[in-house]
């Protein structure tokens, strides 16, 4: 593909609670086996993108670690690869990123350094499949200077905390509210972008000449009336998480059955580092009702319309009733609960009762010594 890829990875968002105290929103587990940066990487590596910069910063070590190896995505290779980019202090810069244009700003040389034609930057959260292919084609038609991927949401929907853009009737758009107060449409920006590659150096060096620091502040919206800016309208399956009741309602998406064959049954493939560990085991007396549980996990009471990750340990006489259970979790005898996110790494004590409700999902953080498995 005549692109290459910038993957936005290193922000933090305080919607997310308690779930980002020691990872990025990037590194979110979905569906079981997945992160969230995933989908990304796998539409980059789908798109045959074969250079790739992932941009980190905000608790970054589980990030890293899950990127530590480029081989699972297919970015092993010679021509290529996936670079993976932290803040770097230096005789002229001791900042952290200030912002996303500032952060692509601090790693200019990559794009300085590269010869495709075209920059697809996408954000990190985003659950999501698309070919980049065409978004470019589309840009390159319309002769755009940015095309911005968009979704129609529904009218019902809170879309408060995204970007919101008005369009003409050729796709251009003609106006954009960066998270209003105020929902002036319901058509969203979803942080995919695509642009000429001469074209943003330049657009990133002139914000750093006059000290602006966020793409969307100081580039789109500042340029709206300068450049041709264009919206793509994506019509599948997508959804950001960068809120508590948006990731617990992603992950509850995948028990149905028409997003679980989007994703798993359907080409293109998504891909995920993979770990080397047993499957489920459902003990005698295990029920487990329109769920999700992943590899390692051991069963022995009721799980209904939940999603379990790697090496959970349900214990004898529990029920789990619409709840997301996070990797490594014991749950400890006799144990109720519901309406739930349970942290990784939990130990849930035996008889143990945390019940939240469909409109106040509970977060659960115990930070007590891990059981010994018998």
């Amino acid at each position: 593909m005549r692109a290459v890829g910038i993957v936005l990875a290193g922000g933090n968002n305080k919607k997310m609670k308690e779930l980002s105290y020691k990872r990025a929103v990037s590194a979110m587990p979905i569906a079981g086996s997945y992160r969230s940066i995933d989908f990304t990487l796998s539409n980059m590596t789908n798109s045959h993108i074969q250079r790739v910069a992932v941009l980190t910063q905000y608790n970054s070590r589980s990030l890293n670690e899950h990127l530590s190896s480029s081989k699972w995505w297919n970015f092993g290779r010679k021509q290529g690869g996936m670079f993976v980019f932290t803040p770097t202090i230096t005789a002229d810069n001791s900042n952290w990123y200030r912002g996303t244009a500032d952060a692509l700003f601090q790693n200019l040389n990559f794009l300085k350094n590269s010869h495709e034609p075209y920059v697809i930057i996408a954000a990190g959260e985003g659950v999501y499949k698309l070919d980049y292919n065409k978004v470019l084609e589309y840009h390159i038609e319309k002769k755009a200077d940015i095309t911005i991927v968009t979704k129609q949401m529904d009218e019902s929907e809170d879309v408060s905390r995204f970007g919101q853009v008005q369009t003409d009737e050729d796709g251009r758009i003609t106006s954009f509210d960066e998270k209003p107060m105020v929902a002036s449409s319901h058509t969203i920006s979803c942080g995919i972008y695509v642009v000429r590659r001469r074209q943003l150096i330049e657009l990133i060096e002139r914000c750093a000449q006059e000290d602006r620091f966020d793409f969307v502040k100081d580039i789109l919206i500042r340029y709206l009336h300068l450049k041709r800016i264009y919206s793509y309208p994506i019509t599948t399956y997508w959804s950001n998480i960068s809120s508590v009741e948006s990731y617990f309602r992603t992950n509850m998406d995948f028990l149905k059955p028409e997003v679980r064959n989007f994703f798993f049954k359907e080409y293109p493939d998504i891909y995920s580092k993979v770990e080397d560990l047993p499957p489920a085991k459902y003990n005698p007396g295990a029920q487990v009702r329109n769920s999700l549980v992943s590899s390692g996990s051991i069963i022995n009471g009721v799980v209904e319309n939940s999603v379990l990750f790697k090496k959970a340990y349900i214990g004898n006489g529990c029920v789990i009733r619409n709840s997301i259970i996070l990797n490594d979790v014991y749950i400890g005898d006799n144990s109720h609960i519901e309406n739930c996110i349970v942290e990784s790494r939990d130990t849930i004590w035996t008889n143990s009762t945390y019940i939240g409700s469909p409109d106040d999902i509970k977060i659960v953080l115990e930070k007590n010594d891990r059981f010994m498995f018998n």
